[in-house]
């Protein structure tokens, strides 16, 4: 699939911003409506500006929702220099976004680390009968624990043919009240069910829900399950740390190839790099291979 060189960076806004999305439920086009607090609507994000690509670092892609849209900047200015760090274009949502598009965020391209999740948009409330986002608890999660668990396989499927060393990304926690709705204890539920994928496929996991878990008030917003510039550092120093780790391996470094770098910079085009303060450094959290 030919890869468009735009750059899908997200502009500060006052209210949310509805993009349609093709297909994400019952073959219908559904909005995707960013959420309040996301990283996609903060004046902190950088603005249809291409990520830059080194033909002579490896690659690295990040898969993810708002979570990761609010700390990959932080992950690519620690890694500046050692790899190119490129966000699938806009959000990856759940796991249905993700069958869709997988292949096309993947492309050609000869990636060395993948680090991915799915998990927050899956866990959240829609209504039935249009698939948008509802505050109503009595409504349907997007993805029930069993297609959840169903579309993981596929994707890591997907995820493991291209050769990449993957990283698994825990959903991170949340407090009550969060709209739309999600039941908080579902974090804990929706990555219990994705580690039994994880491990039965060997792939390592950055725990990101235990390492923000006992500093969740100081780290994320208020009802909300966005972070703070603080919360998105200590994420982002994490992430990075635990990537620079995988690039430190054998068969990441044995994997790169400048040669396919020119799918990158299309990449790159229309990647995400959202551009956070640097500060002090945060205790890291250990991840595990299960």
């Amino acid at each position: 699939m030919n890869i468009k060189q735009v750059y899908m960076g997200w502009r500060p806004a006052v209210t949310l911003v509805a993009v349609v999305m093709m297909g994400a439920m019952n073959g219908f086009a559904q909005p995707y409506i960013v959420e309040e607090g996301s990283a996609e609507l903060s004046g902190n994000s950088r603005a249809q500006r291409p990520a830059k690509v080194d033909p002579d670092l490896p690659n690295v892609l990040i898969i993810g929702d708002s979570i990761s849209i609010g700390y990959t900047g932080v992950v690519s200015s620690q890694l500046a220099g050692k790899a190119n760090v490129i966000h699938n274009p806009g959000n990856a949502q759940g796991t249905k976004l993700g069958l869709e598009k997988l292949k096309e965020w993947l492309g050609d391209t000869k990636w060395d680390v993948i680090h991915f999740n799915w998990g927050l948009h899956d866990l959240k409330s829609v209504k039935a009968e249009t698939g948008e986002n509802s505050n109503d608890p009595n409504d349907p999660r997007q993805a029930d624990l069993e297609t959840y668990t169903a579309n993981l396989e596929i994707l890591v499927k997907q995820l493991k043919a291209t050769g990449a060393k993957l990283i698994f990304a825990t959903t991170t926690p949340f407090p009550a009240g969060v709209k739309p709705f999600r039941l908080p204890e579902d974090a804990a539920k929706y990555n219990a069910a994705a580690l039994g994928v994880i491990r039965a496929n060997n792939i390592q996991v950055n725990d990101l829900y235990q390492l923000v878990l006992p500093k969740l008030n100081a780290l994320q917003k208020r009802r909300n399950v966005h972070f703070n510039e603080e919360g998105s550092k200590v994420l982002g120093e994490q992430v990075a740390d635990v990537i620079q780790a995988a690039l430190a391996e054998p068969q990441a470094q044995a994997s790169h190839s400048p040669a396919l770098h020119s799918e990158v910079q299309k990449q790159a085009a229309f990647g995400m790099r959202s551009s956070f303060t640097m500060g002090s450094r945060a205790p890291i959290h250990r991840t595990t291979t299960l």
